[in-house]
């Protein structure tokens, strides 16, 4: 791949990072979460999420149902479980929907420690440094993906005179990562660990920015790769992470594994109440609901919005 020339991010001030959409971007303060995932056994999943991944169960069996929520030791729930016994197995590059959640770590001694009990346990775990980003890729019971990763300083990107973020693929450093990470064990995803992006299989790109840049109103980071597009608030690298690399393949339907809902944590009522008309000045329907406003986007993956 020719990448175009770079400079430091912090060349650029902060409103030349990124192509915002028409009406009002969302800023910088948005948060993911929880994501609702429809998984085939709660046990198996249960035992790969906490043991493997490090979330720590919070509530199971809610309302009489195999539900399990998870997520920091400070009480953040993250990911919500719901088993539906029989789902089909997510097939690689096979379904619209979900492609992965990502787990953002806060330091690189807590990625160190999480690569090393993964491998401990035999667990085939991909890697790729992204330039603004050290990655790892794991698969659940079901197949579905999930990143644990963490972020470089803003210091380390790079970005074009136009101001898109310009990222890599490269080799992750492990020894680096294992000096990093010392003497002390994993325990667990610490506090202060979110999830800090979503990448979804989509079937159009110019259709996903229409319910993601314009109606939800994230601004466009990456916006020059043929077959994927990244949007973040506040000059992010990346909130939503948008592919076609499953386009021609169905939706995710009631019979599989997938995801089912995830939430857009905003600032305050009137930016609920502003992102949800944008959505609807695009064509898109929104249900009002006691929890929040609810979406879907063209291919089934529902969006709830909602304040903190």
């Amino acid at each position: 791949m020719n990448l175009p020339p770079t400079l430091p991010y912090r060349t650029l001030p902060q409103d030349r990072i990124g192509l915002n959409p028409e009406r009002p971007p969302l800023s910088g303060d948005v948060q993911l979460g929880p994501v609702v995932l429809q998984i085939s056994d709660l046990d198996a999943s249960l035992r790969f999420y906490t043991q493997v991944i490090g979330l720590q169960v919070h509530d199971t069996d809610l309302a009489g149902h195999q539900i399990a929520r998870l997520g920091t030791p400070d009480g953040q729930v993250l990911l919500e479980l719901r088993e539906k016994r029989g789902v089909h197995a997510a097939p690689h590059r096979g379904r619209l929907g979900l492609y992965h959640i990502a787990v953002l770590l806060p330091t690189r001694a807590d990625l160190g420690r999480f690569i090393q009990n993964a491998l401990s346990l035999g667990v085939h775990v991909g890697q790729s440094d992204h330039h603004f980003s050290e990655a790892t890729y794991l698969k659940d019971p079901d197949g579905l993906s999930v990143e644990v990763y963490r972020d470089r300083p803003r210091d380390e990107w790079r970005v074009t005179e136009a101001g898109e973020i310009i990222g890599g693929g490269d080799p992750l450093d492990l020894t680096a990562l294992k000096e990093a990470a010392g003497d002390a064990p994993w325990t667990g995803v610490p506090t202060g660990t979110t999830l800090g992006h979503l990448h979804l299989y989509v079937g159009d790109l110019d259709e996903a920015a229409r319910f993601y840049h314009r109606g939800l109103g994230f601004p466009k980071t990456t916006w020059s790769l043929p077959t994927a597009l990244f949007l973040g608030a506040g000059g992010y690298h990346h909130h939503l992470g948008l592919n076609t690399w499953a386009a021609g393949s169905p939706p995710s339907g009631d019979d599989d594994a997938r995801l089912l809902t995830w939430d857009l944590v905003l600032p305050d009522q009137a930016t609920v109440d502003r992102t949800a008309a944008s959505l609807q000045a695009e064509g898109f329907e929104v249900t009002v609901t006691p929890q929040g406003i609810l979406s879907t986007d063209p291919w089934g993956i529902t969006v709830r919005l909602r304040t903190a």
